[in-house]
């Protein structure tokens, strides 16, 4: 029995899924010379390499070609989310810009300058990926602008599909896979990353007026935004986390069937970036649920070390 059919919300982000999945696809490759092409790679590589050591790492783990369009991928989404996070800039201001950038990066011919933009086109055209996941994403990120407060999971979870299971979903045509039996195991493990940014980022988030916990379960334990403006980590803030770091894991383990459906050069990279983020629950679990005055993290060695045992197990799971 399949597991994606006991959650609603599940089936209702599937359906997305699978309408992005039969969008249109780029079907000419960028017109640029092989230098202009290389520069625009060498971009996404910085680019990546500054704001997630994560990724990058994981994306080494990827053949060449593969590797430059994770890192394009990773670009663009980057740059979609920087735009809507813009601080001390007005709504109006990030909006128009997020639509500036929403002609630029779906744009099929880009200009050369244009390096990220350059970089994705080819990307997308070279590995198939349906346009429509590009807009899914750009269309997650949007709201950001101007949606701060999430009243349900389910909520909850249509947002995160949007901001990270689309990205998952890119990511799954540039390393390839079996077929569509495969989205419901990219829809689970984006949710599941973005649900780990968030219980990292609750003190981040606050201090941007944004508040991506559930309301409806904060009050399940007791718990209000008075109770985050403070900081303070009490038994029932212990408790409310404890609840949320277990649901998260779940869709994790839920999502690990989806390796298997992956092209084989490309298992371990994904495996890494799944269970490289989940190590951040236990971190977080380990500083007794302290997302206040510290950032979970586990640090380069914490990821090298872990990798062994995640290639062992991209390779017998």
């Amino acid at each position: 029995m399949s597991i994606i059919q006991s959650q609603p919300w599940e089936m209702r982000l599937l359906v997305s899924a699978r309408e992005a999945l039969q969008s249109q696809y780029l079907i000419n490759h960028v017109q640029a010379d092989s230098k202009a092409l290389d520069r625009a790679y060498d971009k996404c590589d910085e680019i990546t390499y500054e704001n997630s050591r994560t990724f990058f790492m994981a994306s080494s783990l990827l053949p060449y070609e593969k590797r430059r369009g994770a890192r394009a991928l990773y670009a663009f989404c980057r740059i979609t989310d920087d735009i809507v996070d813009e601080p001390d800039s007005s709504l109006e201001y990030r909006q128009q810009n997020l639509n500036h950038w929403r002609a630029e990066i779906m744009a099929e011919c880009p200009p050369e300058d244009a390096l990220v933009c350059l970089a994705w086109a080819d990307t997308q055209a070279k590995f198939n990926i349906p346009r429509g996941y590009a807009t899914q994403l750009i269309d997650g990120c949007e709201r950001d602008i101007a949606q701060t407060r999430y009243e349900t999971f389910a909520d909850l979870a249509e947002y995160s599909y949007g901001v990270a299971s689309t990205v998952g979903l890119m990511a799954m045509h540039i390393v390839g896979f079996s077929g569509e039996e495969a989205l419901p195991y990219a829809l689970r493990l984006g949710v599941a990353l973005q649900m780990t940014n968030i219980l990292r980022d609750v003190a981040e988030d606050w201090r941007s007026d944004r508040v991506y916990l559930p309301k409806e379960e904060l009050e399940q334990f007791g718990l209000s935004e008075a109770d985050i403006e403070r900081g303070v980590v009490t038994d029932n803030w212990r408790k409310f986390m404890s609840f949320q770091i277990e649901r998260t894991r779940r869709l994790y383990k839920q999502s690990l069937p989806g390796i298997a459906m992956l092209q084989s050069d490309g298992r371990f990279a994904i495996a890494a970036a799944a269970e490289l983020y989940q190590a951040i629950l236990t971190d977080i679990e380990n500083h007794d649920y302290d997302v206040f005055t510290r950032r979970a993290s586990i640090g380069k060695f914490g990821k090298i070390r872990r990798l062994p045992g995640i290639w062992w197990r991209s390779r017998h799971n």
